[in-house]
């Protein structure tokens, strides 16, 4: 993201702000260390004299306890959200999700920002993403001159997120050094299940557009082509075995409740769920394409997860902890 700010002339300034300051030395960029969780210093004063602030951070653990992940994601949100009022920041893009909407229509077809936005209530994900985007409905209006946009993006991959992803969502138990094309000789095929996917880089250029562009509103970002896990097994040159949704999720279920992976059966449920994005509007009004296939996006990140990719931040980096379950 900070990477293309600072390539934009129309940005003089980038202040990127973490709770662990990664090791990154990027031409253009200061960092400042600060916790969104509540009860932290004000934010207000850090964002004093910024014409934008771009809110990504996200906290996807502990999935067993939801009360924390909604300190952190919801509450810490709106101290961002509220902060950037009070500092008089012109423009505030926010990091919301294809996870944010409705359950998709039955006949698949690609949905516009007008679908519902209620999420699926089963997973903690989906409803702090719809809560924010239920806040947001009332923070909009009772401050007419920040501009609001609201990002929604499918799956985000690229090859140094692989080793983050991998803890956050799979576990110590994936053997991710098999996960390279002809090594892993099976992959279980789940009907149903399919997912567009986009390239993180893809998804920076968007948001750069959202912040130096006179635009409001919530945006879906996607790459084509759909994909689903007979695709997956084709690029790891793997064969794929039909399993049931019902079996997937029983197992999933057993292995979470043992503490053996991180992602709960209810992210499962809702990935089931998730409508399709057209990236229409981000097309037109922010002359935005993405540059990489959703195949080569996902390759991209499939490629890293078999070298245990990771980068110089504490979140990727490749020989972190494994995230708690």
């Amino acid at each position: 993201m900070v990477r293309a700010l600072v390539r934009d002339r129309a940005v003089t300034d980038v202040l990127g702000v973490a709770r662990r300051v990664p090791d990154l030395r990027i031409g253009g960029v200061r960092w400042a260390a600060a916790d969104v969780d509540p009860g932290g210093p004000d934010l207000a004063g850090l964002f004093a004299g910024a014409d934008a602030v771009v809110h990504l951070a996200w906290k996807f653990q502990p999935t067993h306890d939801p009360v924390e992940t909604w300190r952190t994601n919801v509450l810490g949100s709106v101290r961002v959200f509220e902060a950037c009022a009070r500092a008089g920041v012109h423009c505030l893009v926010h990091a919301s999700s294809v996870g944010a909407y409705s359950p998709g229509p039955s006949d698949g077809r690609p949905v516009d920002e007008s679908w519902p936005t209620h999420g699926w209530p089963g997973a903690a994900y989906t409803r702090e993403k719809a809560y924010l985007e239920r806040y947001l409905d009332g923070f909009q209006p009772a401050h007419p001159d920040l501009r609001v946009v609201r990002m929604r993006p499918s799956f985000l991959f690229k090859e140094e997120a692989a080793s983050e992803q991998r803890r956050i969502f799979a576990g110590p138990l994936l053997p991710w050094r098999v996960v390279r094309p002809g090594l892993l000789p099976v992959l279980p095929s789940v009907k149903g299940l399919r997912f567009q996917a986009l390239h993180t880089d893809d998804a920076a250029e968007a948001y750069r557009a959202a912040v130096v562009r006179p635009v409001r509103g919530p945006f879906n970002l996607a790459a084509d082509p759909v994909l689903d896990t007979d695709v997956l097994a084709r690029l790891l040159r793997a064969r794929a075995v039909p399993v049931p949704a019902g079996a997937a999720r029983t197992v999933l279920a057993a292995a979470w409740r043992l503490r053996l992976v991180p992602a709960a059966p209810g992210l499962f449920d809702a990935v089931l769920r998730l409508p399709l994005l057209d990236s229409s509007r981000a097309r037109e009004e922010l002359d935005w394409a993405p540059s990489w296939t959703s195949e080569e996006a996902i390759g991209e990140f499939l490629e890293g997860l078999g070298r245990g990719a990771g980068l110089g931040t504490p979140p990727l980096a490749a020989d972190a902890a494994p995230a708690e379950a």
